[in-house]
């Protein structure tokens, strides 16, 4: 979202944004890279049906409650909502009553989080069908991350092609890059392997212990120092499988990381690992952590999906993702094999740099709102996003 708000600015856009505060004490109005940015304290993480609702009417209160404020202060063209939850088609529509234009930025596919979190469908699983349906049919614009989820809003949403743009949330290789090693993350030991991520039953890192278990306890190497880096509402769960599993002198959780610390880790790992289950979620979805490995040249060995083997092309091996021996041989021989590491440091950085940089996916970008402002009869100067 930073990158996009930042690339609206530089084609002479004026940004509002509206999000929750990251800290208590941050003010309720301030100005980072040239976007206003308007903030609300959010309910604390929610945990069960009823938690969930409460922040999702909260923040969505909150969210129409400042765009009447933007408004106020300066008109604005077009709505830009980011899911999930889908629940601002609502707010789009009520903006679009007054002629305004709304732009639906789809992160996630809400319906198929779902199954792969709970595992099952029902009456939740077809609630989200239709609030994702009714994103759909109010949208504009339909803002896709990749090519599997803008086939999905036209197959599923039956949004026309012409109202759909792919734009990838990709690195800009100016900024995210490889820098300086720093030796003693590696814990004494002389490897680094990372994982980058959120940590929920959907995201297989309880795969990935079962995968360091393996490469410990059944292959025998005692030689690499795991890093885990992320939170999630299995972060606990999982730091005492780490325990039961007698892992803790290979293993750090090092919680929520900033982009400084990820880049310290990530310029020094040796590989990175993909290990999301396969299901419809993970098979359609691109995994930041792909590209930002990509980007910090570190070879990657990932479960086979199509999203990521479509991204990573050759700076990945890929496994099964079913069978933990086999992730940790797949680790253990990519480790032996220097020359194979180089190669593919090599092509997951010309990829960014030349396929995948966020610069290229910027023109998408900006093309969307200058489309929208040629077919406007009414032109402001603040297009605002959400």
């Amino acid at each position: 979202m930073r990158n996009e708000c930042r690339a609206l600015v530089e084609a002479g856009y004026a940004v509002s944004v509206i999000c929750p505060k990251e800290t208590p004490d941050e003010v309720d109005r301030h100005t980072i890279d040239g976007a206003v940015v308007y903030s609300y304290n959010a309910p604390e993480g929610a945990h069960g049906l009823a938690s969930y609702a409460r922040e999702f009417v909260i923040c969505w209160l909150q969210t129409a409650r400042l765009s009447l404020r933007v408004n106020q202060e300066q008109p604005f063209d077009v709505l830009q909502a980011c899911n999930p939850p889908d629940t601002y088609w609502l707010l789009g529509a009520l903006w679009k009553l007054r002629g305004r234009s709304y732009v639906f930025d789809q992160h996630d596919l809400c319906p198929e989080v779902f199954e792969a979190r709970f595992g099952t469908k029902g009456l939740l699983h077809r609630g989200l069908l239709l609030l994702e349906a009714a994103t759909y049919r109010v949208a504009d614009r339909v803002i896709a991350p990749n090519p599997e989820y803008r086939q999905m809003a036209i197959e599923r949403g039956r949004v026309p092609i012409e109202r759909t743009a792919v734009v990838m949330s990709t690195p800009d290789p100016d900024l995210m890059k490889r820098e300086q090693s720093h030796p003693e993350l590696r814990g004494n030991r002389e490897f680094l392997v990372c994982y980058v991520g959120i940590m929920g039953p959907q995201d297989g890192v309880d795969s990935l212990l079962a995968a360091i278990d393996a490469y410990v306890h059944e292959v025998g190497r005692l030689d690499t120092h795991f890093a885990l880096l992320g939170f999630g509402d299995s972060l606990e769960e999982l730091q005492a499988d780490c325990t039961r599993r007698r892992l803790d002198e290979w293993v750090t959780f090092t919680g929520r990381v900033d982009h400084e610390e990820l880049g310290r880790w990530l310029s020094t790992a040796d590989i990175g690992i993909i290990p999301d289950p396969p299901c419809e979620f993970n098979q359609r979805s691109t995994m930041n952590k792909t590209l930002e490995y990509m980007a910090h040249e570190v070879p990657i060995v990932a479960t086979d999906l199509r999203e990521t083997r479509r991204c990573a092309a050759d700076a990945a091996v890929y496994v099964s993702g079913f069978d933990p021996t086999e992730t940790a041989v797949a680790i253990s021989e990519l480790l032996d094999d220097p020359q194979e590491r180089e190669r593919m440091e090599h092509v997951g950085r010309d990829r960014i740099e030349h396929e995948l940089a966020w610069q290229i996916q910027a023109d998408n970008y900006i093309g969307v709102f200058d489309d929208l402002m040629s077919a406007s009869p009414e032109v402001h100067p603040l297009p605002s996003a959400t």
